[in-house]
């Protein structure tokens, strides 16, 4: 197929480019490259892309929606990956302008686009932050996600919104996939176990949120991108067993579906630290401090119906999954 990625030079967007060239699909990889975090891992995981035959790439941003139409246009996409975004809650906080163009208005572009060019299916990224103030866990997909916590929240329940207005109004097959803490390899330098990591081999103390109290679903990125290419090959269509006297906000009489894609094993944070010191071979300097403003207390994934629907079955410990980072972090920095 021809299969285009946004946030190509991403995190999962640049893991799961390379699977889908590997199976032999042609893939467009659409990426801005901006500076949110360190611009040079983004070069180095597009590197790896580069060479292979089937691989493009057009750097530009979801909000220039002339840049984006003109890669449509060229490249024709059966379908299509969004995972362009601006990420992170706690920077949600203090540059607000930055979500609203990248994942409302970037969202809206990437809608029309494939709306447009009749696109086969839209899988895109939205994330566990939405169930937002929800304490009953596991989450699961069928829960009101109506209490958002922090803006980049509330821009990711605005995206499932507007994909079930397209999935509706234009018959746009759309799939929300709700992403639980992805870690591992090339991973994002924003995220806590880079952080740690970084931190405790430099010998710098770390900043331990809710006396590293609370719990996360990390779910390790090969397990993410399994998931990822088991939904995008099946195109959702209507529910028929979608009740609109007792709505579900999981699916729809339109083609569209949302799935909760997590490892199903929440672990507290405390542990994952000690798990990281074991794999560093060095303890932490701890600076425990209160839950930051945005951000929520557990997380705890709920895949029923992606497992059901697709037969995705994580796999990956996190003591596994923690030593293949830190072994990838030492090779990849020389320390």
């Amino acid at each position: 197929m021809r299969v285009m990625v946004t946030g190509a030079a991403g995190f999962i967007g640049s893991a799961l480019s390379e699977r889908l060239l590997a199976r032999g699909d042609e893939v467009l990889g659409y990426d801005n490259l901006n500076a949110y975090y360190d611009p040079t891992l983004k070069e180095a995981r597009r590197a790896r892309l580069t060479p292979h035959p089937g691989f493009r790439f057009v750097r530009a941003g979801l909000e220039d929606r002339t840049a984006l139409e003109a890669a449509f246009a060229d490249f024709r996409p059966q379908r299509v990956v969004n995972l362009a975004a601006q990420a992170g809650v706690r920077y949600s906080l203090e540059n607000p302008h930055a979500y609203i163009d990248s994942n409302i208005v970037g969202f809206t572009n990437i809608l029309e686009a494939c709306r447009h060019g009749g696109v086969e299916h839209l899988v895109y990224a939205s994330s566990s932050s939405v169930y937002g103030a929800n304490r009953k866990l596991p989450f699961s997909v069928q829960d009101p996600v109506d209490h958002p916590v922090s803006l980049y929240a509330a821009t990711k329940k605005a995206n499932e919104l507007m994909a079930h207005t397209y999935s509706h109004l234009f018959q746009l097959p759309t799939t929300g996939l709700r992403f639980f803490t992805v870690y591992g390899p090339w991973g994002r330098p924003d995220m806590a176990l880079f952080l740690f990591t970084r931190r405790i081999l430099a010998g710098e103390p770390i900043d331990v949120f809710n006396h590293g109290r609370h719990t996360r679903d990390f779910t390790y990125v090969d397990d993410i991108v399994e998931g990822v290419m088991r939904t995008l090959d099946r195109v959702p269509g209507a529910d028929a067993a979608f009740d609109p006297l007792q709505p579900t906000p999981a699916s729809s009489s339109a083609p569209y579906r949302v799935y909760n894609i997590g490892n199903h094993q929440p672990v507290e944070l405390s542990h994952y630290i000690e798990v990281i010191e074991r794999c560093v071979g060095r303890k932490a300097e701890k600076r425990l401090l209160p839950l930051q403003p945005g951000d929520v207390p557990d997380t705890y994934a709920d895949v029923t119906e992606l497992a059901r629907d697709t037969g995705y079955a994580p796999a990956t410990s996190v003591e596994d999954g923690v030593a293949r980072f830190v072994a990838w972090y030492r090779d990849y920095y020389g320390v």
